[in-house]
């Protein structure tokens, strides 16, 4: 009999961990300096007391994915997920040394930093096409929704079928808009929130146990 109840165990035990939902990746994508790495770091501290990595106001920052993991955000009904943050470079059609320039940086750092956010860009395409489950699509409320980069970007993640929460950063500014970016795209929820401010952050983590769980 013991040794019938201890295969049973252990059968049940493959079971759990055959049927047990894997842990999501969640990539944060988004053109340059719309608040990804800053709503990365917000995610991360708050649910972990840990960051992601640094923010600057000079665009492309964020030079390569950037990998926080185990994290588990609650909801106020009580039910959990537990996700793997990736925060990405801010994708362009095309990544100009010389846009670094006019924040102050050196001629061959500004060459460097162009090829690696190329790169690194490259890098975020890959992942997203392989490796993420679900995506938060960062767009600055002051800004025009219609880019291209950002009607081709949703193209991407819809063809994939990924689940997509798009968050309005930035409502904290005078001339923000996020209305804009609901005309853009009703497909998707729309979370209008401030990184900075912290406005709205909690309605967005409710959406994300909803929406990737």
């Amino acid at each position: 009999m013991s040794i019938f109840v201890h295969a049973k165990k252990r059968v049940s035990r493959f079971l759990s961990a055959f049927f047990r939902k894997r842990r999501s990746r969640i990539g944060i994508y988004g053109p340059p300096n719309a608040g990804k790495t800053t709503l990365a770091n917000r995610i991360a501290k708050d649910w972990t007391g840990e960051t992601v990595g640094p923010v600057s106001e000079i665009p492309h920052e964020t030079r390569r994915a950037l990998r926080k993991q185990d994290i588990t955000i609650t909801g106020t009904n009580g039910s959990t997920i537990t996700i793997d943050i990736v925060d990405t470079p801010g994708v362009t059609t095309k990544i100009d040394y010389k846009e670094f320039l006019e924040y102050g940086v050196g001629k061959d750092e500004a060459i460097l930093r162009a090829r690696e956010a190329t790169e690194g860009v490259a890098e975020a395409m890959h992942w997203l096409r392989e490796d993420i489950d679900g995506v938060i699509y960062m767009l600055d409320s002051t800004e025009d929704p219609f880019a291209q980069v950002n009607i081709m970007m949703i193209g991407i993640i819809e063809s994939r079928k990924l689940p997509v929460i798009i968050a309005a950063n930035k409502i904290d500014l005078p001339d923000a808009s996020p209305q804009q970016i609901r005309n853009a795209f009703p497909q998707h929820p729309v979370i209008p929130i401030s990184c900075t401010a912290g406005s709205n952050i909690e309605e967005l983590y409710e959406k994300m146990v909803f929406h990737f769980g």
